[in-house]
């Protein structure tokens, strides 16, 4: 029985791996900050995973601590989703 369920955590872990992995890299610029809310604004271009064209939104993260990866007026790499039915933030990073 441990082994099944050892298994089973571990093809969990690989898939929501391997859907983080598949998510497009969007190129943005944060516009504000709002680290009591966890959120973050960004102008950004089309989001592919969302069906969305590119403007100015505000988006919640996944972890509190990717605000402090960027600051206002920083051009970021980021990837998006729906979780819980709220677009979140999964990863950024200051672009190249």
């Amino acid at each position: 029985m441990m082994k099944l369920f050892t298994a089973l955590c571990a093809a969990l872990l690989a898939a929501a791996a391997f859907a983080q992995a598949a998510l497009p890299s969007v190129e943005g610029e944060v516009r504000k900050i709002d680290t009591d809310a966890k959120k973050i604004t960004l102008k950004h271009g089309d989001i592919p995973n969302l069906e969305m064209t590119g403007m100015t939104m505000v988006f919640r993260v996944s972890d509190p601590a990717l605000l402090t990866k960027v600051k206002p007026g920083d051009k970021v790499q980021f990837t998006a989703d729906k979780v819980d039915g709220a677009l979140t933030v999964l990863s950024i990073a200051p672009a190249n």
